[in-house]
């Protein structure tokens, strides 16, 4: 296990920073698949403002998903990611938390958190805690005790007359219990390196298809592991190349679309530990790290969110949930089994730390992450390119 230290850090008077909220009415993330799929099947409506204009004139669509590849990171680095950088676009935000498996499944399903429920990395259900990403409570398969589709109820990437949207992504997340939540109705076509995603993409676009949806997962694998360092320049060097490879693939009149589901903030091992004066009203933990839900024992809301804001609130935004609601966080009033999901308390840092859930060990070792409503984190690429000629 990689040594963490506690964040040494007092409490001061200063104001904290807004929140970038999610532009769930316009600009976002959860809006994007509804309006690429419209206009792969044939909609001509004017595309929003925010659309790359490529678009209006596209017949064939590919949108890629660069996970972790955040605005501010690809801004720094535009010398190391000329054909990136090169598209026609700009930025858009993600969704709350600023998390793959919430992310993704507002891109799959069109919906915003509130609604479809995958409301971070790791979730409550029935005084438990899914990991999502793994399908695991504990060490265990969950998918028997918490049935995907159940789980997220909503068509992914749905199509006009039933068509099913083929998805190239690695293979080894084919069979998960996220894949069968947040791809349901889908055709996986999976890929086993780089190159694949490709040989796959071109293949499809060769049989006619309209819209193809491909995944890649490099950025964010290397943000965890080891930071925005040299190993993030250069893997933000390849996937640069995997654009440039898909691009000499297309076909007239098709468009690949370059997007993402967060950005990154490297946090390395400062860690926040919550202590008595916090947790004494607390009975479980959820999310992540940079997105921690408290649960609280009945009635222990309010003197919970007060002692985390006295002992946290120079390092991280504290909202109740009835706060969240109002501000729009999360998309909306969550629906009912939703709402059993969110804990009762949010601390989401905007200083580069993280809170700690001693029963999450394997997140004490990431570097990079994500989760909050910094710029860092909330903006997303949201960039298209046009075969050549």
């Amino acid at each position: 296990m990689r040594p963490y230290c506690v964040a040494v850090t007092s409490p001061t008077t200063t104001v904290p920073p807004t929140p970038l909220l999610p532009a769930y009415d316009g600009a976002c993330l959860a809006n994007l698949s509804p309006v690429l799929l419209a206009r792969a099947d044939g909609d001509r409506t004017a595309l929003p403002d925010w659309v790359p204009e490529p678009l209006s004139r596209a017949r064939q669509i590919v949108l890629l998903v660069l996970d972790g590849l955040g605005m501010e990171q690809l801004e720094g680095r535009r010398a190391l990611a000329p054909t990136i950088a090169s598209g026609t676009g700009g930025p858009i935000t993600t969704v709350a938390p600023s998390t793959t498996a919430a992310a993704l499944t507002s891109l799959a399903t069109g919906l915003p958190p509130a609604v479809h429920g995958m409301v971070g990395y790791r979730v409550a259900v029935g005084g438990r805690v899914l990991n999502v990403l793994g399908w695991r409570i504990g060490a265990l398969d969950a998918r028997q005790q918490v049935p995907p589709r159940r789980f997220q109820p909503y068509p992914c990437f749905a199509r006009a007359g039933g068509v099913r949207t083929p998805v190239v992504s690695r293979v080894d997340y084919a069979t998960t219990g996220f894949s069968a939540a947040h791809l349901a109705g889908t055709d996986l076509h999976p890929w086993h390196t780089p190159s694949g995603v490709v040989v796959e993409v071109r293949r499809l676009l060769e049989r006619g298809e309209r819209f193809v949806y491909a995944y890649y997962d490099g950025i964010d694998r290397v943000s965890h592991a080891c930071g925005l360092t040299e190993r993030y320049d250069a893997e933000l060097r390849a996937a640069d190349r995997l654009v440039a490879d898909l691009l000499a693939e297309l076909p007239p009149g098709a468009v690949l679309v370059v997007t993402a589901d967060h950005g990154q903030v490297e946090v390395g091992p400062s860690i926040e530990v919550l202590g008595g004066d916090v947790m004494d009203g607390v009975e479980l933990l959820s999310g992540e790290g940079r997105f921690r839900w408290l649960h609280t024992r009945p009635g222990a809301a309010e003197d919970v969110a007060a002692a985390a804001a006295a002992a946290f609130g120079h390092v991280a935004w504290v909202r109740t949930l009835e706060e969240m609601v109002d501000e729009e966080w999360l998309g909306g009033e969550p629906v009912p089994e939703v709402a059993d999901r969110l804990g009762d308390v949010a601390l989401v840092p905007f200083a580069p730390t993280a809170f700690l859930d001693p029963a999450d060990t394997g997140e004490q070792r990431l570097v990079g992450r994500h989760g909050s409503l910094t710029a860092a984190e909330m903006l997303v690429p949201l960039l298209a390119f046009e075969a050549a000629g």
